[in-house]
C-alpha cells in the first residue's frame, strides 16, 4: 500500500492546545505536524482556520487524522488539497454534509439552540461542562491542564459552512465509547457520512489522545496498515452524498 507511512496533520478539536497529541505523535511511525489555530481567531472565520491548516501541512502527500471540530476543517482542507491527502482519519470528529456548518451537522435540538448560546455567552463552555464532557476520563492533573488552557473559538469555527465536494482517499473513524461530549451514536452517523470503509473503537472519553496515547497511536497504525484501503478499490465519497444520515 502507497503512502503506508505518510506525514500525519493533527486537526484538534475546539478549544484545545497543541500539546494533546505529543504522546501520540511520539509513539507514530512517521513525522507529524499539529495545525495551530489562526492569528486572531477571536473573530476568525472558518478559512482561516483552513489557511492556518493549509501552512502547517506537510511537505507533499500527507494524512489528516481529525477529532472532533477539526472535522470540518479536515473536510475543507481535503476539499483545497484533494491531491495531496491520502488518508483522512476522524476520531470522535464532527462530519459536515454538503454545505453544513459544525452547528447544523448537529442533530434537533443542539443545531437550534447552539447559535443563541454562542452569541449570549460565547464559546468557551462553564469550567463544570469542560471537566464533565470534555475531560471524561481524564486524571485530575489533566482535567485541570485542559480547564487552564482551553481557548475560546471565534463563531465561525463553528457557523461558517462548508462547500460540497468529491474526495478519494482511504477513510477511517476512531470510536470513543465512552464520551460524554460525542456520543457514540451520533459518531457511527457522522462515521457514515465520512463513507468511513474502516473503524475501531476505544474504550475512553473524548481526548483519547490523553486518556490512552498508546491505544490512540496504535489505532493510526491499524488505519494505515489496513489492507482494504487499496489505492485501486477506494470508491470517491461525496459530503452531500449522505446529506440523509442527520
Amino acid at each position: 500500500m502507497t503512502d503506508a507511512h505518510s506525514p500525519i496533520l493533527f486537526l484538534s478539536g475546539a478549544g484545545l492546545p497543541t500539546w494533546i497529541w505529543d504522546e501520540v505523535s511520539e509513539r507514530l511511525s512517521t513525522v507529524s505536524a499539529v495545525a495551530p489555530r489562526p492569528a486572531r481567531h477571536s473573530d476568525a472565520p472558518l478559512s482561516a482556520y483552513v489557511e492556518a491548516a493549509v501552512d502547517a501541512a506537510p511537505p507533499g502527500r500527507f494524512a489528516i487524522v481529525a477529532h472532533s471540530s477539526g472535522g470540518v476543517v479536515g473536510a475543507e482542507l481535503a476539499r483545497i488539497l484533494e491531491d495531496r491527502v491520502s488518508s483522512f482519519l476522524a476520531i470522535s470528529a464532527v462530519i459536515p454534509t454538503g454545505t453544513d456548518s459544525f452547528v447544523s451537522a448537529m442533530p434537533v435540538p443542539n443545531r437550534w439552540i447552539l447559535p443563541p448560546v454562542m452569541r449570549l455567552a460565547g464559546t468557551r463552555p462553564p469550567d463544570k461542562a469542560i471537566r464533565r464532557g470534555l475531560c471524561g476520563g481524564l486524571n485530575d492533573d489533566d482535567v485541570e491542564r485542559i480547564v487552564a488552557e482551553f481557548v475560546p473559538e471565534s463563531q465561525g469555527l463553528y457557523m461558517d459552512r462548508t462547500a460540497a465536494h468529491v474526495w478519494s482517499g482511504r477513510r477511517g473513524v476512531l470510536l470513543t465509547t465512552q464520551d460524554k461530549e460525542l456520543p457514540l451514536g451520533l459518531q457511527r452517523r457522522f462515521a457514515e457520512r465520512l463513507g468511513a470503509q474502516w473503524n475501531k473503537e476505544i474504550a475512553t472519553g473524548h481526548l483519547p489522545m490523553i486518556q490512552d496515547p498508546p491505544a490512540t497511536a496504535r489505532a493510526i497504525e491499524e488505519f494505515w496498515a489496513a489492507s482494504l484501503f487499496s489505492d485501486s478499490g477506494v470508491d470517491g465519497f461525496s459530503y452531500a452524498a449522505s446529506a440523509g444520515c442527520r
